[in-house]
C-alpha cells in the first residue's frame, strides 16, 4: 500500500524519515530477539513497549501458579493488544505498560512524527516489528492432488502452472478494475492466499479469484497435452483468525507477513479430508468491516455465500478462454426435501486428533456464450455416501443449477 507524504513533504524527505525510523526499530528488535508491541506518539519521537517474543507466552500462561480466571484475563488482553492495527493513545499505552510490566522505551526523532511520516506510515514500518492478531481474515489453500507422487521436475511444472493460473485470475479482474492486495506462501504443493486488505468487500473479492484460478486451471487441463503438467487442484476458503508476523530473512525482518493460527490450521485439516477437484468452505461466523454501511457486521457462510453472488453479475461478458461469460453461478450444495426445496448440508470432518471441524460443499458453475460450460467442484451425489452431513441451519435454500 502506498502512503502520500504529509503536506510540505517531498519524498526525499519522507524517505529519509523512513530510513531514520526504521533503523531505531531495528535496532530494538535485536534481530528478532525482541517485538515490539505497542507504541505512541510523541512530540518529537515515539514511546514504544519492547520486550523479548518469549513474553507472549510467559505472560498469558504464566508459572503454573495462576488462578485460570486471571490466565483468561492476561490473554484478553494480549488479544486486544495484538488486533491493535494503530497506535495507542497515551493513557491506553501507559495502562498497558503497567500490565505487562514493561518499561517503555523512547525513540527520538528530528520531527514529529503526524508531519515527518503520518501515523499509517509508522504503524506500518512498526509491523514488520511485531506481531498481529486478525479475526476476519478470509484465506484459500490450493492443493495439487498426487503432488508428492511425482518426479521433481514435474513438480515445479505444476506449481508454475499453478502460478500461471493465479496470474491470470488476477489480470482478469484487473480488467474489472478489482484490483486485490493479495499475498501468497507455498505449502510444498499448493499454495495459501489470501488479500492483505480486510472487510467484507475484500473476503469476497478473494472468493472471486479463487473461482478464476480454478476455472483457468480446469481450463488449462483441457488445453493440456500432457496432463501431468497442469495439477488437479482441490481448494478450500475460510474465514478466520490468525497471527501475522514476518520472518527473519538474513538480518533484517522480510518485506512481507506469514499468517499461522485457526484459520490456517482449519484449512489444514480441511484439505486433508476434500476429495480431488472438490472445493469446501469452512464454517464461520465472525464479525467483517462492511465498508459500505461502515460498521462491523456478522456473517456466517451461508451469508458470505449469498454475498458474492451479487458481485459476480458485474463479471457477466468476461472472457475465458476466448468466449464471454454469460453467468456465474456459486452455491453451497445440498439436498432437496419432501417440498422439493434445496437444503444446503453440513459436514463433519474428524482430523487425526479426533477434533471435529464443520465445512460445507461449494459449486461453482461459469456458463459461456460461445463455450462449453466450467463446472467447478463436486455435485452433492458425487461425494462420498459414508460423509457425514446434516442439514444446515438457515431460512433460505440454495440456488442451485
Amino acid at each position: 500500500m502506498a502512503y502520500p507524504a504529509p503536506a510540505g513533504l517531498s519524498e526525499t524527505q519522507l524517505r529519509d524519515n523512513i530510513i531514520l525510523l526504521d533503523q531505531a526499530l531495528y535496532a530494538l528488535w535485536h534481530l528478532g530477539d525482541n517485538l515490539i508491541y505497542a507504541w505512541t506518539p510523541e512530540a518529537r519521537g515515539l514511546r514504544v513497549l519492547v520486550a523479548p517474543h518469549q513474553m507472549l507466552t510467559e505472560y498469558a500462561v504464566g508459572d503454573g501458579t495462576l488462578a485460570p480466571a486471571e490466565v483468561t484475563r492476561r490473554a484478553r488482553l494480549l488479544d486486544k493488544l495484538l488486533s491493535n492495527q494503530d497506535h495507542l493513545d497515551t493513557h491506553a499505552f501507559d495502562a498497558v505498560s503497567a500490565a505487562l510490566n514493561i518499561t517503555p522505551r523512547l525513540i527520538e526523532l528530528p520531527f514529529a512524527p503526524e508531519r515527518g511520516l503520518g501515523l499509517p506510515l509508522i504503524a506500518a514500518i512498526a509491523a514488520r516489528y511485531g506481531i498481529r492478531l486478525v479475526e476476519d481474515r478470509a484465506v484459500i489453500l490450493f492443493d495439487a492432488v498426487g503432488f508428492s507422487l511425482l518426479t521433481p521436475l514435474q513438480q515445479v511444472v505444476q506449481l508454475n502452472s499453478l502460478s500461471c493460473s493465479v496470474n491470470a485470475a488476477y489480470a482478469k479482474l484487473l480488467d474489472r478494475e478489482i484490483n486485490i492486495n493479495f499475498a501468497r506462501t507455498t505449502t510444498g504443493d499448493g499454495f495459501y492466499i489470501w488479500n492483505r486488505m480486510r472487510g467484507v468487500e475484500a473476503n469476497v473479492e478473494l472468493y472471486q479469484l479463487m473461482q478464476f484460478i480454478l476455472a483457468d486451471n480446469a481450463l488449462a487441463r483441457e488445453r493440456a497435452t500432457r496432463p501431468e503438467s497442469v495439477p488437479r487442484l482441490r481448494a478450500c476458503f475460510h474465514v478466520g483468525s490468525h497471527y501475522e508476523f514476518y520472518q527473519s530473512e538474513g538480518l533484517n525482518p522480510t518485506s512481507f507477513s506469514y499468517l499461522v493460527g485457526q484459520v490456517t490450521i482449519e484449512l489444514a485439516r480441511m484439505i486433508d479430508n476434500a476429495q480431488p477437484g472438490q472445493i469446501l468452505v469452512g464454517k464461520f461466523n465472525t464479525l467483517m468491516h462492511d465498508e459500505a454501511s461502515g460498521e462491523d457486521v456478522r456473517i456466517d457462510s451461508l451469508d458470505f455465500v449469498e454475498r458474492t453472488r451479487a458481485p459476480l453479475r458485474s463479471l457477466n461478458g468476461l472472457k475465458l478462454a476466448g468466449s464471454e461469460v454469460d453467468e456465474i453461478a456459486c452455491y453451497l450444495t445440498g439436498r432437496r426435501d419432501d417440498m422439493g426445496l434445496w437444503g444446503i448440508s453440513e459436514y463433519a470432518i474428524a482430523d487425526k486428533h479426533g477434533l471435529i471441524h464443520r465445512v460445507y460443499n461449494a459449486k461453482i458453475n461459469i456458463h459461456r456464450r460461445n463455450g462449453e460450460p466450467i463446472y467447478l467442484g463436486l455435485r452433492e451425489e458425487d461425494l462420498p455416501p459414508d460423509a457425514t452431513r446434516t442439514v444446515a441451519d438457515t431460512d433460505f435454500t440454495s440456488l442451485q443449477a
